[in-house]
């Protein structure tokens, strides 16, 4: 019976028919809404608005998978850290919720036949390669340190996270959908940005009512969620929104500055220019108040390649931010912090070099496979250091991080190649974003550790959703320049043929 009922509920949502499709997502979300007022009655408004969003979020999701990138690019840069008010044998966050949902309607319209083929694409074999490699050394460290529940969580976080690189190269096919999602990353982050640019002005009882309110999905509340520099109550604050920490806040906004800066230029943009302009001001300006040096110099290097590459007034937009660091008077504690780290005089930077040698006394220990990630066999040395490319070796020895390292090699060499073979203005700037967002991660990765860290997982994520969308974007160029040019692209970001609601197969 459950067998028969399964197949007639998927014969429903997945139907061909449009009018058989909307009237099982109607029937859900009017029991959805019975179910709601249920629990505004007994839980209270707050749990029964997370399910409302949940439950919209699925239907939309099973609707079109598009939608998937829509919901995890909210839960990324809104709620990273959240966790639902309830228990299932353990809490899972928002983040969990949101990359299951992709992944399951995915994997499922593969397996039934309504996603098109598996594209596995030249740089897939690493990819795969390298989530091996880390299975292998997690299952390794588990010789020598036992996993509990959360760190078996977390590192499934991180496994996924890496994962979504196919998922987006199998689900954005066409230049309607990649600007699509685009968008709503580009929105999401702006949205990142500007609630902690606000949290980071008003007053600081202000900031920690908010945050009280969200401890109930187990966000760090009260005086101690805010940071200072140095970790001085009484020293300048450091802006944080909702990323908890300040650091990873300035690697979000690498990424979306770095994303939206070509759209500045380009003669064909997919938001309007006030607006791009409007996300750019709002996430340097969060980065600047994060205090963030490595952020700082990531974002540099991001802006400084696409200057170098195609977008030439990049440098004057560079010199004057730079002209206004150096000039004003609010900015020099910043650039004196700056000018200490640089030098190597500062405590933080000089910690940072104590946790650079014993990261090399672990190697030098466990060379080939590392520790793993569930602790340390000798009490002498521990997991932990500040920069991207010693915590891999760490976690998953010199093969783990030679892996890696091919894989950032190969997408640059397929990234470059692809872009001098010329683009169409929508596309190239697509593509330069997401490159140039990518190398201003890598370069802030040599001062930081949390685009590969299990305490920040939302940052795989989106650093693997980056150079998934951006070999999509070849993908999409590649089939482009093999057959008939494609449908005019219309002011809505779809081509004049396809729209969000009408695309037959769509993943």
């Amino acid at each position: 019976m459950f067998h028969t009922t399964y197949h007639k509920a998927q014969a429903l949502f997945f139907s061909h028919s449009p009018l058989w499709r909307r009237g099982a997502i109607g029937l859900v979300l009017a029991a959805s809404a019975l179910l709601i007022a249920l629990f505004i009655g007994v839980f209270g408004p707050l749990i029964a608005l997370a399910l409302a969003a949940a439950i919209i979020g699925g239907v939309l999701i099973l609707a079109d998978t598009h939608w998937g990138f829509v919901a995890l690019a909210g839960v990324v840069f809104g709620l990273p850290f959240a966790s639902v008010p309830f228990e299932i044998g353990f809490k899972p966050t928002f983040l969990d919720v949101a990359l299951g949902a992709l992944f399951f309607v995915w994997l499922f319209k593969l397996v039934i036949g309504q996603e098109r083929e598996f594209r596995a694409t030249p740089l897939g074999l690493l990819v795969g390669l390298f989530m091996l490699m880390a299975l292998f050394s997690f299952a390794y460290g588990l010789t020598h340190s036992s996993a509990n529940s959360f760190i078996l969580r977390r590192f499934t976080e991180i496994l996924i996270g890496i994962g979504l690189f196919f998922v987006a190269v199998n689900t954005v096919r066409t230049t309607g959908e990649l600007i699509w999602v685009t968008r709503w990353l580009a929105l999401a982050g702006w949205a990142c940005a500007a609630i902690a640019v606000v949290f980071y002005v008003i007053p600081q009882e202000a900031t920690i009512w908010v945050l009280d309110r969200l401890a109930r999905f187990d966000y760090p509340g009260g005086a101690g969620a805010l940071r200072f520099i140095e970790d001085d109550p009484n020293g300048v604050m450091r802006a944080i929104g909702a990323a908890v920490d300040p650091n990873v806040l300035g690697g979000m906004m690498i990424l979306v500055a770095g994303l939206v800066a070509p759209q500045l230029f380009t003669q064909r943009a997919i938001l309007p220019r006030w607006v791009t302009l409007l996300v750019l001001a709002t996430a340097a300006l969060a980065l600047y108040l994060t205090y963030s040096r490595s952020a700082l110099l990531g974002l540099a290097a991001s802006l400084g390649l696409l200057a170098l590459l195609k977008y030439r007034r990049l440098i004057w937009l560079g010199l004057a931010g730079g002209l206004l660091l150096l000039l004003l008077p609010q900015t020099q504690e910043y650039m004196a912090r700056l000018a200490a780290g640089l030098a190597g005089e500062d405590l933080a930077t000089q910690m940072r070099f104590g946790e650079y040698k014993d990261a090399l006394i672990l190697i030098e220990r466990y060379p080939l496979f590392g520790v793993g990630f569930t602790g340390t066999p000798d009490i002498d040395i521990y997991l932990g250091v500040s920069m991207l490319y010693l915590i891999i070796a760490e976690n998953m020895g010199l093969i783990g991080l030679g892996i890696f390292l091919l894989v950032i090699f190969g997408f640059f060499n397929m990234w470059i190649q692809s872009w001098r073979r010329g683009y169409p203005p929508t596309l190239e700037a697509l593509l330069l974003g997401y490159g140039g967002a990518l190398v201003g991660a890598l370069v802030s990765g040599i001062f930081d550790h949390y685009w590969f860290n299990m305490t920040y997982p939302h940052m795989t994520v989106l650093f693997w959703l980056f150079v998934g969308l951006a070999t999509a974007t070849m993908q999409i160029e590649q089939e482009r320049a093999a057959t008939t040019p494609a449908a005019p692209i219309s002011r809505t970001g779809w081509p004049a043929n396809r729209s969000p609601a009408g695309r037959s197969g769509s993943g």
